[in-house]
């Protein structure tokens, strides 16, 4: 049995990859702190007016219609025209009139004074202002004060205002709470992420989806879909992954495009994998290069892989580097497997040991299969251990054959076990091989049937012999019915797909029982199926069928094969067809291969007849 550890390739690694990292807000989403435009809506009367105003009217009209009344003092116009001012940009034109209808008690423009200030680098004095506009209930600036106090660190006294601004209503508020129990793991976050994305936040839309996705994916997918419209590209991209999942693959592309175009990286390399699957090979190349650089080093990983397909080594080898450089440690495993297929051991070796040391379980096992192979098992058996740790079937698998070479069976069946319940076929068929020899048949029988299920050949014979041991005797036949009609049995059916997959012995077998029945047709095609497979049992049962049949020539034929590969009752049986003949010598000659073969009844009958031959040769020679 042969180590595994090639199994693993570039492509099984998915189409996109950490997607569990995402703790933090987008760049491109809401700034933490509130801005202008955010404090304008503080001021009730502000809202009226600007619903009131034409949409196409511009800062500089609004403004103008403000300034003569700000002038005057009057405090609404001045809070006004300050957010106008600061919104602009024009920060010592703003200050002014904010520190006048500040002084008039306007909260909307506390809080506004409290942004200018922080954008002049006066952080406490801003904090202070917006402490005002906070207790006089602006939710904004409690908002802006809970953040101010997450930053410094102060998480009781930022959950306080945060938690004001999320109960007025704040959807910034809301999403800004949600974040904080979510980094202290306290209960909550779903009614505050819930409360900001129905008021259209749509990071909080996409956060909610990733809170939801396991719990209730259905509705995690609508919010992915809210967040994705609003031109959330993270959203856009899971959105795309859940639909590629079901199949809705144009859909999928159209989510991922959204996201790519929006400069999303694994967006770009998963669009390239479904152009790829599609056919269209040229485009898939265009963005998994627009993908790769920007970072995404599972796109370079598939450039590397198409490139190397086409021979093109060199290529392959620039754009594995080029995803190591990225980060990602399948490009150190990949070109490991380059340089191992062109026979660069030391240089696979290398590669492997790099992607291994970062945690790449399959290069961890590859590793320790290349040490076994030059017989450093003392080095391999820590990267087998290693890998296996980590998740890799077929190290599992891989060190049960590493102990079982030592003869130390109990700790080789518990690495068998391990990579079974994994799902490993070969493990599974040596876990049913063990327990046949400790005597557990119905333990035995599970573990059979799961390899035998994988496709394993020898697992579907085991399994049919198992079966066939366990099953009652058969009743005997009815008299007058024929000797074939009765049903055939599950051990016969496993037999039978052995057979199928080319196992020798259950060919041989199905032979026999299709003999039983009195198919002899049946029992000669799987006889001389296994016998041209190298089965000597196979080709010693198929002469026995051809000399009933009267062929001896064929017979003989077979016969001599069987007996070459070292069947005992096959050279019986030339010595005593060559007897028959007449061909004493002959006769003699295969008498002493089958005493030589055995077993002890057949080298028994070999010397009776050998003496015969012998004695009636010196008879006529006398």
């Amino acid at each position: 049995m042969g180590f595994m550890g090639d199994r693993s390739t570039l492509l099984e690694t998915g189409r996109f990859v950490r997607a569990e990292v995402e703790s933090g807000a987008e760049a491109d989403e809401e700034a933490p702190v509130v801005n202008a435009q955010t404090a304008l809506t503080d001021a009730d009367f502000a809202e009226e007016m600007f619903a009131e105003t034409d949409p196409a009217a511009s800062d500089t009209e609004l403004e103008a219609r403000h300034r003569v009344a700000a002038d005057r003092g009057d405090p609404g116009a001045m809070s006004v025209l300050g957010a106008l001012l600061l919104r602009r940009g024009d920060l010592a034109g703003a200050e002014p009139y904010l520190r006048g209808a500040t002084a008039e008690g306007d909260r909307a423009a506390a809080n506004n004074l409290g942004v200018l200030l922080l954008q002049r680098g006066y952080p406490e004095e801003a904090a202070g202002w917006w402490r005002v506009a906070a207790v006089a209930g602006s939710a904004p600036a409690a908002h802006a004060l809970g953040r101010h106090f997450r930053e410094r660190g102060d998480e009781p006294a930022a959950e306080y205002w945060l938690r004001q601004a999320a109960e007025s209503g704040h959807a910034l508020g809301a999403y800004g709470l949600a974040e904080l129990l979510e980094h202290r793991g306290d209960k909550g976050v779903e009614r505050w992420l819930r409360q900001a994305a129905e008021q259209g936040h749509r990071e909080a839309a996409y956060r909610l989806a990733r809170h939801l996705r396991k719990g209730d994916p259905a509705e995690a997918e609508q919010w992915y879909r809210q967040a994705a419209a609003r031109g959330h590209r993270r959203a856009a991209l899971h959105l795309g992954a859940l639909l590629e999942a079901r199949g809705e693959l144009k859909e999928a592309g159209r989510w991922y495009l959204t996201s790519a175009k929006q400069g999303e990286a694994r967006a770009a390399c998963a669009l390239g994998f479904l152009l790829r699957d599609a056919g269209d090979e040229e485009s898939a190349v265009a963005w998994w290069n627009r993908a790769a650089q920007d970072g995404d080093g599972n796109a370079a990983n598939a450039l590397g892989a198409l490139h190397a397909a086409r021979g093109e080594t060199q290529t392959a080898e620039k754009w594995y580097r080029t995803a190591m450089d990225a980060g990602d440690q399948n490009g150190a495993y990949n070109l490991a497997l380059l340089c191992a297929a062109q026979e660069r051991t030391a240089q696979a070796e290398q590669w492997y040991r790099r992607a291994a040391y970062a945690g790449h379980r399959e290069a961890a096992n590859a590793l320790a299969i290349m040490l076994l192979q030059v017989g450093d098992a003392a080095g391999a058996e820590p990267w087998f251990s290693k890998a296996a740790e980590a998740g890799s079937v077929d190290a599992a698998f891989n060190l049960g054959i590493l102990f079982a070479s030592r003869d130390d069976d109990r700790t080789a069946l518990k690495w068998y076990e391990r990579a079974a319940s994994a799902g490993h076929t070969d493990a599974a068929l040596q876990v049913g091989i063990a327990l046949v020899r400790d005597g557990e048949d119905r333990a035995a029988e599970r573990h059979l049937r799961c390899a035998a299920g994988g496709g394993s050949a020898e697992a579907a014979f085991r399994l049919a012999a198992l079966l066939e041991s366990l099953a009652p005797p058969p009743e005997p036949v009815a008299l007058g019915e024929p000797v074939g009609s009765a049903p055939r049995t599950e051990s016969e059916e496993w037999y039978e797909r052995a057979a199928e997959l080319g196992h020798r012995r259950a060919q041989v077998r199905v032979g026999m029982l299709a003999a039983a029945r009195g198919d002899g047709a049946v029992a000669a095609r799987w006889y001389r199926e296994a016998a041209e497979a190298g089965s000597r049992n196979g080709a010693f049962n198929l002469g026995l069928l051809l000399a009933r049949e009267g062929n001896e020539p064929e017979a003989a034929l077979w016969w001599t094969r069987a007996a070459v590969a070292g069947h005992g009752r096959a050279a019986l049986r030339l010595g005593l067809l060559a007897a028959r003949h007449g061909d004493l010598a002959e006769g003699q000659k295969w008498c002493v291969r089958a005493m030589e073969l055995g077993p002890a009844e057949v080298s028994e009958r070999a010397a009776r007849l050998r003496e015969a031959l012998a004695a009636e040769q010196s008879e006529q020679s006398a």
